[in-house]
């Protein structure tokens, strides 16, 4: 499959070949959803802690006698029914880590990648070099490539400059190839991908990739 390649100005001048088993993968609901789940999970730092009617301060002694106040019974002021008392089944420190097999987020990555290829929503274009950061420029060519919505911009290498030039633009995000998410790739209409980042892409997601990783 070709895709065409947009110069900074938004005109196509040439067309890259693209491997079929990372941009024209059917689309699988579940596994994408999964591995959705599974990065929202492993996001939570689970350090939420209550105390418990043992471990909250205070003194053991009964409030008052048992019978002849016509009050309700009442042990210590640590019960969980008086205010400064523990907390029942309250939250304690855990973690919220969920594991995936390395094939099934691989798929749910190439999915959404072909998803945006069938849906016209990832434009590959040379690659921009930013000497400074430049909000101006970079709003140029954005305008030009009509990515007028949320836009994840893929480069082969962290490029500070081309981070801190989309640093001021509303839902615009600059993120090395290595680094590309299921979850960035949802949140984000418009994939813009550089040429090398690309072919990085391939290397990292391609069939010989998996075949060759560790077990």
């Amino acid at each position: 499959m070709q895709i065409p390649v947009h110069d900074l100005p938004g005109e196509v001048t040439d067309h890259v070949e693209v491997r079929d088993d990372i941009f024209a993968v059917p689309f699988n609901e579940a596994v994408v959803h999964q591995a959705v789940v599974r990065q929202l999970a492993n996001k939570r730092q689970g350090t939420a802690s209550a105390k418990t009617r043992s471990e909250v301060s205070g003194s053991t002694a009964k409030l008052y006698r048992q019978k002849g106040t016509g009050r309700a019974r009442r042990g210590n002021k640590k019960s969980p029914l008086l205010r400064g008392g523990g907390v029942v089944f309250g939250p304690k420190p855990r973690s919220y880590r969920q594991s995936m097999p390395r094939k099934m987020r691989r798929l749910a990555l190439k999915c959404l990648l072909s998803s945006k290829v069938r849906e016209g929503n990832m434009k590959v274009v040379e690659e921009p070099k930013f000497e400074r950061p430049r909000t101006k420029e970079m709003l140029g060519i954005l305008s030009a490539l009509k990515a007028d919505s949320s836009v994840l911009i893929v480069t082969a290498q962290s490029q500070p400059s081309l981070v801190k030039s989309a640093g001021n633009l509303p839902k615009t995000k600059v993120l090395p190839s290595a680094l590309l998410n299921v979850l960035d790739l949802l949140s984000y209409e418009m994939l813009i991908v550089t040429v090398p980042a690309l072919r990085n892409m391939e290397r990292i997601w391609g069939q010989e990739a998996i075949e060759n990783a560790p077990v």
